[in-house]
C-alpha cells in the first residue's frame, strides 16, 4: 500500500513536469492548429501527405509562425528536419499541446517562440509609438512604406491602410 502511494506521487510529479505551463508553446499549438485545420480527413491519415502540406502551408506564413516552420523543416532554408516528430503523432490525432510538447524535447527553441503583443490601432497613439513598431505593423500588414523617412510619414501610411486591414 505505501509503495503503490510513493509510485503514484512520483508519476504526478513525472507528469506535472514535462507537461506546458500556461503560455508555452503558443506559436506551436496554434500554428499546429491552424495547420491541421486545413488537412481533409483522409490527408489527416497519412504522414508523408501531412509532411507535404505542411510544407505548402510553410510557404504562406509569416513572423513567428515562418520561425516554427524552420525549426520543424518545413522550408526549403531550413537546416534541420524533424516533420516526423509532428506529422506522425497528427496522423494519430494527438493534440496540438501534446505534439509541441514531443517537439519541444526535440528542439526546446520551438516552445521559446512567443506571439508580439498585438497593438490595439482603435486605441493607441500612433505619435507616441517608436519608429520600429510602426514599421512593424506595416510589414505585418505585408504592406511597404516606399520612401518613408520621417516618423510622420510611416503614421500617413498606417491611416492610409488602416481601413484595408482592420475592422471597424
Amino acid at each position: 500500500m505505501e509503495f503503490q502511494v510513493i509510485f503514484t506521487v512520483l508519476f504526478g510529479t513525472i507528469v506535472t513536469i514535462n507537461a506546458l505551463k500556461q503560455g508555452e508553446c503558443e506559436v506551436c499549438i496554434k500554428a499546429l492548429d491552424k495547420f491541421s485545420a486545413t488537412l481533409s480527413d483522409d490527408v489527416k491519415k497519412d504522414p508523408k501527405q501531412i509532411e507535404t502540406k505542411f510544407k505548402d502551408f510553410c510557404k504562406s506564413t509569416r513572423n513567428k509562425e515562418n520561425r516554427f516552420c524552420y525549426y520543424l523543416g518545413g522550408l526549403e532554408e531550413s537546416a534541420t528536419g524533424i516533420l516526423g516528430e509532428m506529422s506522425k503523432p497528427l496522423s494519430w490525432s494527438m493534440p496540438s499541446d501534446k505534439i509541441c510538447e514531443k517537439l519541444k524535447k526535440k528542439d526546446a527553441q520551438i516552445c521559446e517562440l512567443r506571439y508580439d503583443v498585438e497593438i490595439d490601432l482603435k486605441t493607441v497613439d500612433l505619435k507616441k509609438l517608436k519608429v520600429r513598431d510602426l514599421k512593424k505593423i506595416i510589414n505585418d500588414w505585408g504592406e511597404d512604406c516606399q520612401g518613408c523617412i520621417e516618423k510622420t510619414e510611416y503614421i500617413q501610411r498606417i491611416e492610409e491602410l488602416k481601413p484595408k486591414h482592420t475592422e471597424l
